[in-house]
């Protein structure tokens, strides 16, 4: 190495070390919104023709930071995106309320996406400090990104909406915003999180979820189910019938118990009628499978009697009753823990519970 190579690898290191990261941030934020801050809330009413009170209410339905009336925070991709969706309301194609729960969803959906993905980026570069040479550098890397990432999203919504229009083909849809469906709906809890949170480091139970999500989306859509949602240590799944639902439920107990690191599950599942609206399901299907997955023990699944009903005759599962019990809105809550018929050992002199 000449001394003229090592000086200029020295200031290379003197330039990383003194990146203004402000001024970066500046150019990416640009990247991303599509152009300076260049006009205020009143600044797009008036351009568009809108009505001030509902763009302020829009911008809030999507869970962005307020702005008063005369600050400076919006683009020309902000003013675009405001016009489509006043023409897509002139034309009737959706109403003020419809925008609103739309707007929200997006909003909530894309905020917790958004979050993931900005500490991804973050570590990305930690973890790769030659990135950090410059200032064109970094931006370059956030440029790329942010297409790769744009150009998966839309890929990956278009797949599900495909997939969901293939579900509901022969639903009828009551108000264009929610509909009424027979399915399986079942809930996965990791039995003693909170008892593992105590005695893990961050780094550990981020694992352990990463783990235990990854583990479900593999098994859900294996059934051809859907994760409707996470909610801390426990995935809400649905299925098309009462059988995939099992499946799902079963499946899901063996993979965890060969999964390194990941504690058993309970579960609970229920068949019914299910209310769907803005990606969640609602009614007493969910609530019971909600309610079986409390009554549930480590490693066991626990189903209502629609469930039982449906799966009665198949060799392919062993039901055995359980005693009532009463439950948050439920005096006396029928259920069957349902297993593998090879996994259920008969206590010599006892027999086994008939379904009720």
């Amino acid at each position: 190495m000449t001394d003229g190579e090592a000086v200029t690898q020295d200031e290379a290191v003197t330039e990383g070390e003194a990146l203004d990261m402000a001024a970066v941030l500046d150019r990416i934020e640009a990247v991303l919104l599509g152009g300076p801050r260049t006009y205020t809330r009143l600044d797009l009413a008036e351009r568009t023709g809108s009505d001030p009170v509902s763009t302020a209410r829009m911008w809030r339905s999507m869970g962005l930071p307020a702005a008063e009336d005369d600050e400076v925070a919006f683009t020309d991709a902000d003013l675009s995106a405001l016009a489509r969706t006043e023409q897509t309301v002139a034309d009737a194609l959706i109403d003020e309320r419809t925008l609103s729960a739309m707007t929200r969803m997006i909003g909530q959906s894309f905020a917790r996406l958004a979050s993931w993905q900005g500490q991804l980026a973050v570590d990305v570069l930690g973890s790769h400090p030659e990135l950090l040479t410059s200032e064109d550098q970094v931006v370059e890397f956030a440029t790329r990104m942010l297409a790769d990432l744009e150009h998966l999203q839309v890929y990956v919504w278009r797949r599900h909406l495909a997939a969901y229009l293939a579900r509901v083909a022969n639903v009828t849809v009551d108000d264009g915003a929610s509909s009424e469906r027979a399915a399986a709906v079942g809930f996965a809890d990791i039995s003693g999180f909170t008892r593992l949170t105590r005695r893990s480091t961050d780094a550990e139970l981020i694992d352990l979820l990463d783990a235990f999500e990854s583990t479900a989306q593999d098994v859900v859509s294996a059934h051809r189910g859907r994760i409707v949602k996470t909610i801390g240590d426990e995935v809400l799944f649905v299925a098309d019938d009462a059988r995939a639902g099992a499946e799902i439920a079963l499946d899901l107990l063996d993979a965890c118990a060969v999964e390194e690191g990941l504690p058993s599950l309970r579960i609970g599942v229920a068949a019914g009628p299910v209310v769907s609206r803005l990606g969640d399901v609602f009614g007493s299907t969910v609530n019971i499978a909600s309610r079986l997955t409390s009554l549930s023990r480590p490693g066991w699944i626990l189903v209502d009697r629609i469930m039982a009903d449906a799966l009665a005759d198949s060799a392919d599962y062993d039901l055995s009753s359980r005693r009532p019990e009463s439950v948050r809105g439920y005096h006396r809550l029928y259920h069957w823990r349902l297993r593998r018929p090879e996994a259920r050992q008969i206590v010599p002199g006892k027999r086994a519970s008939s379904r009720r």
